[in-house]
């Protein structure tokens, strides 16, 4: 196997299992390595520290394993059988109300560059560095293994995620089986989820818990879900008995999924409305219309050099909803954006809160669920921010 050597003191981070390797910290690779390529990494004493893929650029080895194996097939499997083992001890797997959740969160799970969602038997895979991408079939394998006959199809997603620059050209398409069915449960809601032309894997799963706050905050109220997506939270907040709820979206295709949404669980059609509109236009005149508003937006910042604008937005999305909303309203408001820390999202709020003139208590500060879990040695893998916020 290619052995990568790193500069003295330069092991620390691994000896943390933190699971980079920065390009600066290398000092010698044995052999001619293509990105994509197994390594050993060790340190300067010529001591063993981890495994992993080769891959260009600031982050030069993406490591999966601390421990000297062997990697194949039963590697892969054992690592996607103790990531279902731990669905299935939070009470995801198996379960009635829903089958729909993230089986394996990249370095949350321990292999950085693999995301897998599942959905009512059909598994969702992305991966984001092109080691994945080359043992993707041995992925395969492992999760028919662990499934059995409970998995019915495998949708490789990666055409959107392998770097652009790279050898590899992914192309979206089933790995095995073919569609099944597009329609699961969250907490015994029903849901339409395109995985094949729909954003990310097709759902925002990583706002289960969310929603199902907002669920208790939203009987008799008037709620505007925005940046709606799927509807998800706009389902949520009319089957727990709210008087009026709004869905709003700039895309058509996402309007249109919401109110299949909407038809899926036989919501009346006087409870329920949704627009076509730009967030900001919308919000405009809307003042004391609403009891409750959701902040849900794509991510604003993908990369560092764009956090700067990212905040301003935040700031402003925030500052225009804490005007428009009635004395007493709560706002949902949250941050994909990977790059924006907690901290900084905070303070964009505040400031927000500055601007509109109002007095604002944070009732709740949300984070992703179990199943997208946060690897402490990696912090960085906490990437969904959110606020509750009572506004006087």
């Amino acid at each position: 196997m290619i052995k990568v050597t790193l500069k003295p003191g330069k092991d620390t981070s691994l000896r943390r299992f933190h699971p980079w390797v920065f390009s600066g910290a290398i000092d010698t690779i044995d052999q001619k390595v293509e990105e994509g390529d197994l390594v050993e990494v060790y340190d300067s004493e010529n001591s063993y520290l981890g495994t992993g893929h080769c891959q260009i650029g600031s982050i030069a080895v993406r490591v999966f394993t601390f421990e000297q194996e062997t990697i194949g097939l039963a590697f892969w499997k054992s690592k996607i059988q103790q990531a279902y083992n731990f669905r299935h001890s939070i009470g995801l797997a198996e379960n009635s109300a829903t089958n729909v959740y993230r089986l394996l969160y990249a370095e949350g799970d321990g292999l950085p560059g693999l995301v897998i969602d599942y959905y009512n038997g059909t598994a969702v895979l992305q991966t984001h560095s092109i080691g994945m991408h080359l043992v993707k079939d041995q992925v395969v394998d492992a999760l028919q293994q662990v499934y059995g006959d409970q998995l019915k199809a495998v949708y490789d997603k990666s055409e959107e995620t392998i770097p652009k620059q790279s050898f590899v050209k992914a192309k979206n398409g089933y790995l095995f089986g073919q569609l099944h069915s597009n329609e699961v449960l969250e907490n015994g809601y029903k849901f339409f989820v395109d995985w094949e032309a729909g954003q990310k894997t097709g759902f925002f799963i990583d706002q289960r818990e969310n929603r199902e706050l907002l669920a208790r905050y939203s009987k008799g109220k008037a709620v505007l879900n925005t940046f709606c997506y799927t509807g998800g939270f706009s389902v949520y907040a009319a089957r727990a008995g709210a008087r009026i709820v709004h869905s709003v979206d700039s895309s058509k295709k996402a309007i249109e999924l919401t109110d299949k949404n909407i038809r899926l669980n036989e919501i009346d059609e006087n409870i329920h409305q949704s627009f076509v509109s730009d967030v900001f236009d919308f919000l405009n005149g809307k003042e004391n219309t609403y009891d409750i508003i959701v902040l849900d937006p794509p991510a604003f910042a993908k990369h560092r050099d764009a956090k700067h604008n990212a905040i301003q937005g935040y700031k402003r999305l925030n500052a225009e909803a804490i005007k428009q909303i009635k004395p007493g309203g709560l706002i949902f408001t949250f941050s994909c954006s990977q790059v924006v820390d907690r901290y900084s999202f905070n303070s964009a709020v505040m400031a927000a809160a500055i601007l509109a003139g109002r007095k604002v208590r944070i009732l709740h500060s949300l984070s992703q669920p179990p199943d997208h879990p946060v690897n402490i040695f990696h912090p960085e893998g906490e990437y969904l921010k959110g606020l509750v916020l009572y506004v006087e």
